[in-house]
């Protein structure tokens, strides 16, 4: 290999899942390369440390492609392609090759079978070791400029600079348009950031005295759209959280945010029965079980504290026999148990778990190498860009899809 090839400084900006992906992958792929990542804080990895409860939830068991693709509210259509490249299959493989043992729960989302986000942080910081990737905390990016056709000026807030041959940008997702605006300065079209995974907010609505309970199969569908969504569902002391309410909220995201997540909902708490349906099982249920009490029939194996809860919103008397179900409270049940209504007033960020849909406008990136349309040598990876998913392990596969895109294309390309 020539000496300016030898020469050759890739920067990765970031140092998280796609920043030290991308920086292993373009390492370990041609180790003539000099790899540098700068991290702007004094750790590494944050949210790879507490994702999926400390757990670290790496991805999901969904191997298809297309199938897959259909977890991405924003970025399944540009992902597909990457991720016949990389796919979850290509994750297990790559982490279990270096001694991360993964493991499938029932509900598809993959763990490591120590149940320790630790043990995945450490192989990517070993990893990076290996390869030779020079890591830099505190190293805070002040501007970021081209110095020439092939070659970028990075200034850091210390005053230091570097001079690098290609750039990879892997910052994680910001909260606010303002923080995007180095981007805009290199001359990228941002796509305003709006909060993607969150719970649904209820004050003081008597609900939340349930919380804790657990609704395995509720479908809730927000009034005004087009948008509903099926699937496991918690009650908490502030609202409603859950799979089901946390892909909603993903789903939906940008439309809530203009309502300023002031918006009704209705809950099917049995969704595999409709309102006739309903209607009709009540009415069997009153001559058939005539002489019990309501309270303590439960009919549907619905928790009974929620059963409890929609029953006495219902009916009038307490002890209520089942013969004495009038006709109007009687219609009152079925609602409440298939078109359940709630006002929703606020949300609460998921945990510590922060995730936006927007960032760098998905039509000025190259989704067969992650490079820049508008700047030759600028990379993307990651949250950074105008993707997210919902819950279940599926934002970490595209940061680790676009990151290895982006790192073997440079390993390659540069060699």
């Amino acid at each position: 290999m020539s000496d300016v090839k030898q020469g050759k400084t890739v920067v990765v900006i970031g140092g998280g899942a796609a920043g030290f992906f991308s920086a292993i992958t373009c390492a370990g792929m041609n180790p003539h390369l000099k790899v540098i990542l700068l991290e702007k804080t004094s750790k590494v990895l944050s949210k790879v440390r507490i994702s999926g409860g400390g757990r670290c939830n790496v991805t999901h068991a969904c191997y298809e492609p297309r199938e897959l693709v259909n977890y991405y509210p924003r970025g399944g259509r540009e992902l597909l392609g990457p991720f016949h490249t990389f796919s979850p299959k290509e994750t297990i493989d790559w982490f279990s090759s270096r001694g991360v043992e993964l493991k499938v729960e029932a509900d598809g989302r993959i763990f490591p079978v120590a149940n320790d986000s630790s043990v995945v942080v450490s192989c990517l910081i070993n990893e990076a070791y290996e390869t030779g990737v020079d890591v830099r905390l505190n190293s805070s990016v002040g501007t970021l400029k081209k110095r020439s056709a092939d070659q970028f000026d990075i200034v850091l807030h210390d005053g230091n600079n570097l001079i690098a041959d290609r750039v990879i940008l892997t910052p994680g997702g910001f909260p606010t348009l303002k923080s995007f605006e180095w981007f805009a300065d290199l001359g990228h079209t941002i796509i305003p950031p709006v909060p993607s995974l969150f719970t649904f907010n209820m004050p003081d609505n008597p609900i939340t005295e349930l919380m804790g309970v657990s609704v395995e199969n509720a479908r809730v569908k927000i009034q005004g759209m087009k948008i509903s969504n099926s699937g496991s569902l918690l009650i908490t002391h502030w609202g409603m959280s859950g799979p089901c309410i946390l892909k909603l909220s993903s789903l939906a995201a940008r439309d809530l945010q203009q309502l300023n997540y002031q918006f009704k909902i209705n809950v099917s708490w049995l969704p595999d029965i409709s309102e006739e349906e309903m209607r009709s099982k009540l009415q069997n249920l009153r001559l058939a079980m005539a002489r019990k009490k309501m309270s303590s029939s439960n009919p549907f194996h619905l928790p009974k504290r929620l059963w409890e809860h929609l029953l006495f919103r219902s009916v009038e008397e307490k002890d209520l026999k089942w013969a004495h179900l009038r006709k109007e409270e009687l219609n009152k049940l079925v609602n409440a148990l298939v078109n359940d209504e709630y006002s929703v007033s606020g949300k609460t960020t998921f945990k510590e778990e922060f995730v936006t849909c927007g960032g760098v406008d998905l039509r000025e990136v190259d989704f067969k190498n992650m490079e820049s349309k508008k700047n030759p040598g600028l990379f993307f990876a990651g949250e950074v860009l105008n993707i997210d998913a919902v819950t279940g392990g599926f934002n970490f596969q595209a940061a680790w899809t676009t990151a290895y895109l982006a790192g073997k294309y440079l390993a390659e390309s540069l060699d």
